[in-house]
């Protein structure tokens, strides 16, 4: 019972991050069901699972708040699609020795791309950027490799359909930030139902922690809304660092544990990289609630200045001349 709860717990966590930077879910769930000791194949299946309930809230979620582009998202969804069925019979494939390195890689890689995202910081656009359907030298086609190998390394590796195309599109400009990340989580819904049929199809469907993933789903529904609210009002830099490192730490530990690190040294790491992830989240939270409270105090100040002038100006119009006699 307790397993179960942290798995809620993680569900809603690894959603309210997804859902609100477009990256995160997979790669998150999919490190701590390593390190909870899953193989590969069966933690990367239990996590596409739930992400097929989390996906279908998100993208009615996200589609509410109109941050769904519905054609990229076909785009993308449908060799997405292609891509993590192929994927999710590639990790079946592989023995538990070869596959474990190669997703425990993956993922170090994954967490590296995100936390260098994020400290190098977005560049600024002008908003909003909207879809152009004929870029001179970005063609519409070019989402379909997009879409396809985000969705083979999303199932192969148990996350990175979010780190592909998110971040690739955010670089592009071909959409505002909002709608990037309304539109990637809109199309998750076809990669997790595709891997979810080739894990299906090549394990056993006994072998799948259906309580788990249940668990997974019933916190990342759960989040999925206040997600897409927090999207256009969430510190997006500090957040996204606390995701890569946790990620990065996450990924080390499974490595090191192949290597038959003694317990007590990864025990050590462990409490390190969770309080200072504590320590990044908390930072974020504060300064989201500092840049409110400035934006709010700065609103309040401009309008009083003008009501102040505005004031002045009537007092001045109204104020009764004296003319002296001649």
């Amino acid at each position: 019972m307790g397993l179960l709860l942290i798995v809620v717990a993680v569900g809603f966590v690894a959603q309210m991050i997804d859902g609100s930077l477009g990256m995160g879910f997979g790669v998150l769930s999919m490190s701590l069901l390593l390190a909870a000791g899953l193989t590969p194949a069966i933690a990367s299946a239990t996590v596409h699972i739930a992400k097929i309930g989390t996906a279908v809230a998100s993208g009615v979620a996200h589609w509410r708040f109109g941050n769904v582009d519905l054609t990229i998202a076909v785009l993308l969804g449908i060799p997405g699609a292609i891509g993590a069925y192929l994927g999710a019979v590639v990790l079946s494939g592989l023995a538990l020795g070869a596959a474990r390195p190669y997703v425990s890689a993956v993922l170090l890689a994954l967490g590296g791309v995100i936390l260098l995202r994020f400290l190098h910081g977005r560049r600024e656009r002008p908003e909003p950027v909207e879809f152009n359907p004929e870029p001179p030298k970005r063609p519409r086609w070019l989402l379909a490799p997009l879409g396809f190998i985000g969705g083979f390394v999303d199932a192969s590796g148990g996350g990175g359909w979010g780190p592909v195309t998110t971040s690739t599109l955010v670089a592009s400009g071909r959409l505002s930030a909002r709608t990037t990340i309304g539109t990637v989580n809109a199309a998750e819904l076809a990669v997790a139902v595709a891997a979810s049929v080739g894990f299906l199809q090549s394990l056993a469907a006994a072998d799948v922690r259906w309580d788990l993933a249940a668990a997974m789903l019933v916190g990342g529904v759960l989040a999925a809304a206040p997600a897409a609210w927090l999207v256009r009002h969430i510190n997006e830099r500090t957040l996204g660092l606390a995701v890569g490192f946790l990620i990065l730490l996450l990924s080390i530990d499974s490595l090191l544990s192949l290597l038959q690190t003694p317990e007590w040294l990864l025990m050590i790491i462990r409490i390190v990289g969770l309080v200072a992830t504590g320590a990044l989240m908390a930072a974020a939270f504060i300064r989201a609630r500092r840049e409110a409270r400035d934006a709010k105090t700065a609103a309040a100040e401009a309008t009083a200045d003008t009501t102040g002038d505005a004031t002045a100006e009537a007092t001045e119009d109204t104020t009764p001349r004296t003319i002296k006699p001649a």
